[in-house]
């Protein structure tokens, strides 16, 4: 595991020992450029994804795809095609510099030697002839990369004379519900020439052309089922397809670029299909080059051996259309000379224009830019022209809406790099956006749960991890909540396997897909036709889950009443049906009429290898504080809109005035409560009181008194975290009360939940224990931040250093803390409608 403490958090901020002479800026996550990581975490079960620890921040919009540039300099992730991932370096898709000092001229691609090319693996060495930037060791630093998303710097030292430093970033800016979803990638490379020589420099951009690439070539895209019991479908890209792919150079104003096509379907675009484009803007003293082909498959010299000659490529302007088997890439480089003391701001963006988003044969979407560029796949020059126009407004925008964060001095700067760096799932965790329509006036919009568990909106996840969705794009949040709401009176009786059952050697059971007034669990999956045909998952029989329809109606109030846009009556009365019957179904659950759901033996809840037996504290403080939600929300549209919600009220204050005279009665025990009723489970339960925590946080009447709620919590500190590894790893989901585990073999006992743990600590701080809530999440944020698992948050974390379902939605539940430490402190710009 990582090791822990406030040595250990500035190291990863960049501020312990110094061994390069530039700083990280404020509340980054930092690592010396190129270095290895000494025992990051591996992954806990053989199927579940391991890319490494080499991450770096995802850029791109909010659903349009995206790309990551990693802390070696290589580009390695590639999220293009929508809910789908594919990881490799593709060596040519790169920077390189060139330097010549008068006495002597270096150049290097910057970032370390890659060791194949992603899409010929079976090639050997890519790129032969070219030169690679030196990784950093234990003794030596060659740079530094630092992220604070959306915006990431990578500094290069003590190899060229002159400094060198890029600054990487997308225009996310909250309550931006266009720019955020714009599909580019800034990079604005500072020179500066500190000796007293004149420095020729050349900068080179070279971009492979990946058209018609991400799309799925299996059109079956079965479904199959892991060791886990989690469903998974088959996913294969045309990596490597040439047929119909051209280059050509662009000129618009001061761009200078090339554009980057394949072949396109008559209207509408197939997915996969469009354009990239790579531009510059011409600016005083520098020269654009442009070199519109070359082969990446050979040995590189085609571009190298003029450009480590004297920074020039061959220019070209060949739009020759490629046949089978026939790679190609294109390049521009920008040279200048600088004075002594003289520098320079070279702005580089790359665009992309692929307009379609495919789900199941037949089903797609458009995705929410087009509804500023239009969806021919033509406009990626137009989007980098406007990149190129409005970078530097863009990026004092970030830096506006950033600072609240960043001058909240009382929150311990690892904290506030986590605010920044978990929002990278928004863009890079599989995101959907589609184009708006009346019914969806900002599109749709859906994160998976993870890369592991397919899946969108997994609702019990987002019932922490949507706290930064609300509080940055609550439109966007309130897309999601509608979606679910359409959902709940629908019913699909096709029937599925559970995977559960397969984990537990009781072979083949099955169930319905969703039945009438379920609260589904998620809204679909990327293979089929995600926002409509819901509950994906089949791991558990999602229909019998106790959590979910109370998940839902928390989050329809919470939204309508702490949206920084303000409140929204037409969104509660949208909602209010589908909250209602969701009630009234988990209402049929209560087997014993104590006015509490009752659990069913079988994990039915969002621990789901956890069987609980009858009422549960984590369902049952859920079910309590949902009715209070309801009966205000049934009291607010009587009020503001005239419509009779009278049966409504008479109907939920019944069963709410039973839950609350049954549920202590039923499993308070004198200090924490147990975990059910009925399975004489002997753990403390971590998050057993979630419930309170959100009537609490919604102003609603709490679930339990404050002097039980401050025994459980002390109770929790000292079972789950203090006696778990020293808390040095974060809260356990559930422990004996001496702190040992009940089945050392067990899976989600034993496991700490980052999502989890973050929420639990906005309970902490709520309830004003401000030292236990940022010790908790100090200990997840290091352990994430330092092992490795940076840009890529897994669900679990484990005392062998090993995780869990990697690029995992509820960590971004941070933003809880944020929360309840600044009293919902808006941030700029989150306000817009």
């Amino acid at each position: 595991m990582a090791s822990f403490g406030w040595s250990a958090l500035n190291s990863l901020l960049g501020r312990g020992a110094k061994t390069s002479n530039w700083q990280p800026p404020e509340a980054c996550w930092s690592h010396p450029f190129g270095l290895g990581w000494d025992k990051p975490y591996t992954v806990r079960y053989a199927s579940n994804l391991d890319d490494g620890p080499n991450h770096g921040m995802p850029l791109g919009g909010f659903g349009a795809g995206c790309f990551g540039r990693a802390p070696d300099g290589n580009i390695n992730l590639w999220h293009l095609d929508g809910g789908e991932h594919w990881f490799g370096v593709l060596p040519d898709c790169q920077f390189a510099l060139f330097e010549e000092n008068g006495r002597g001229k270096r150049a290097h691609a910057l970032a370390v030697q890659p060791h194949q090319d992603a899409s010929r693996p079976e090639a050997g060495q890519p790129l032969k002839a070219w030169e690679w930037y030196p990784a950093s060791t234990p003794e030596r630093s060659t740079g530094t990369y630092a992220a604070r998303y959306p915006l990431s710097w990578t500094s290069y030292e003590g190899v060229y004379d002159a400094e060198v430093r890029c600054e990487a970033f997308s225009p996310i800016l909250p309550g931006d519900y266009q720019r955020t979803s714009y599909p580019v990638a800034v990079f604005v490379w500072t020179l500066r020439n500190p000796t007293d020589q004149p420095l020729d420099l050349s900068l080179l951009l070279s971009w492979r052309n990946t058209t018609g690439w991400f799309t799925n070539t299996d059109a079956s895209a079965e479904v199959h089922f892991r060791d886990d019991g989690s469903p998974e479908h088959n996913y294969a890209p045309a990596i490597g397809m040439t047929n119909g792919q051209r280059n050509r150079c662009v000129e618009d104003g001061s761009l200078k670029g090339v554009v980057l096509e394949g072949n396109v379907s008559k209207p509408p675009v197939a997915e996969g299909e469009g354009q990239w484009c790579i531009a510059t803007a011409e600016q005083p003293g520098v020269t654009v080059q442009r070199c519109s082909r070359w082969n990446p498959s050979g040995d590189g010299r085609e571009l190298w051996d003029s450009f480590s000659a004297d920074g020039s490529i061959p220019e070209s302007n060949n739009d020759r259309r490629s046949g089978s088997d026939d790679p190609l890439s294109a390049a521009l480089a920008v040279q200048c000379q600088l004075a002594p003391g003289q520098s320079i701001e070279i702005p580089v963006v790359i665009s992309w224009d692929l307009p379609v988003t495919a789900f199941a044969t037949g089903s797609q979407a458009l995705r929410r830019y087009t509804d500023f560029f239009g969806a021919d796949g033509n406009q990626a020059v137009a989007i980098a022209a406007e990149a190129l126009r409005d970078w530097q407004t863009w990026r004092q925008q970030i830096e506006a809406w950033q600072q609240p964060v960043l001058q909240r001095k009382d929150l311990p700067e690892p904290l506030r790099m986590a605010l920044f760096n978990e929002l990278y799932d928004l863009c890079s965790g599989g995101s959907l956006w589609s184009a708006a329509s009346a019914d969806d006036p900002h599109g749709r919009f859906g994160v998976l749960e993870c890369l592991d568990y397919a899946w969108y909106e997994s609702l019990d996840v987002r019932l922490y991890g949507s706290f930064a969705l609300l509080q940055l794009w609550p439109e966007l949040d309130k897309a999601v909540l509608r979606s679910f709401a359409r959902a709940i009176p629908a019913a699909d009786a096709t029937q599925r396997p559970i995977g559960w059952y397969f984990t537990q050697g009781k072979g083949r059971v099955e169930a319905d897909r969703k039945v009438k007034g379920a609260t589904p669990h998620d809204l679909g999956a990327p293979n089929e036709i995600p926002w409509d045909a819901t509950n994906y998952t089949a791991y558990q029989d999602c229909n019998l889950w106790k959590d979910l329809g109370s998940d839902f109606v928390l989050q329809v109030w919470r939204t309508f009443k702490l949206a920084p846009s303000g409140e929204d009556i037409r969104f509660l009365a949208d909602c209010w049906p589908a909250a209602v019957e969701a009630l009234r179904y988990l209402k049929t659950f209560d087997v014993n009429d104590d006015g509490l759901p009752d659990n069913g033996g079988a994990p039915d809840q969002t621990f789901d290898d956890w069987p609980l037996k009858g009422v549960s504290a984590y369902c049952g403080a859920l079910w309590i504080a949902a009715l209070e939600a309801a009966l205000a929300i049934a009291q607010t549209l009587q009020l503001k809109t005239g419509l009779d919600t009278s049966a409504e009220q008479k109907e939920f204050s019944g069963w709410l005035e039973q839950s609350r005279g049954n549920f202590d009665k039923l499993l308070w025990n004198g200090e924490y409560y147990d975990i059910d009723a009925e399975s004489g489970t002997p753990v403390v339960m971590a998050d057993q009181l979630c419930g309170d925590f959100y009537a609490r946080l919604l102003g609603l009447p709490p679930v339990v008194s404050d002097s039980n709620s401050r025994s459980t919590l002390k109770a929790v500190k000292e079972a789950c975290f203090e006696a778990f590894d020293g808390g040095s790893l974060g809260v356990a989901n559930g422990l004996r009360r001496d702190g040992t585990p009940l089945d050392p073999n067990g899976t989600h006992p034993l496991e700490v939940w980052t999502g989890i743990n973050f929420g639990i600590a906005s309970y902490y701080r709520l309830m004003g224990e401000k030292q236990t809530a940022e010790a908790i999440c100090s200990a997840v944020v290091e352990q994430v931040y330092s092992g490795g698992l940076q840009f890529r948050t897994p669900e679990a974390i484990t005392a062998v250093n090993t995780y869990r379902a990697c690029h995992y939605l509820r960590a971004m539940a941070i933003w809880g803390l944020w929360a309840t430490e600044t009293d919902w402190s808006p941030i700029p710009g989150s306000d817009a409608r």
